[in-house]
């Protein structure tokens, strides 16, 4: 019997389905942080574009879209990352406890800020 045609097998109907999932989820994401821009008073469309879309979330949380650059050293990175969860949800009407979901499930988090009762209430003026 030969068991590398049958692995073949299966790892493609299994890839195939993920691939359909994963095609799915980034299509809900994306649409997520369109609408995210949109309550915050931006244009949607600068959800889609990669480093202008950080440089804008961060404008939006923080008021400052330089606070962005911090991203890029190390350890630093870390902190801002976690400090930038809980102001994420906080400048969208949430409290503390979106912000760990936002931590550590952050697509649930993301879904349900877009689509959710979450309201835009301006930028936290912190230095993290």
């Amino acid at each position: 019997m030969d068991y590398t045609s049958m692995a073949t097998i299966i790892e493609s109907n299994n890839s195939t389905g993920s691939s359909i999932f994963s095609l799915i989820m980034w299509a809900a994401l994306l649409l997520a942080n369109w609408f995210l821009f949109e309550k915050a008073g931006e244009p949607g469309w600068y959800s889609v574009i990669p480093f202008f879309s950080i440089y804008k979330m961060f404008e939006i949380v923080y008021g400052n879209g330089w606070k962005a650059l911090l991203l890029l050293v190390p350890l630093l990175n870390i902190v801002l990352g976690v400090a930038f969860a809980f102001r994420y949800a906080q400048v969208y009407g949430q409290n503390i406890i979106w912000g760990f979901i936002m931590l550590f499930f952050p697509n649930v988090a993301t879904l349900y800020l877009a689509f959710g009762p979450a309201k835009y209430t301006g930028p936290v003026y912190s230095f993290l």
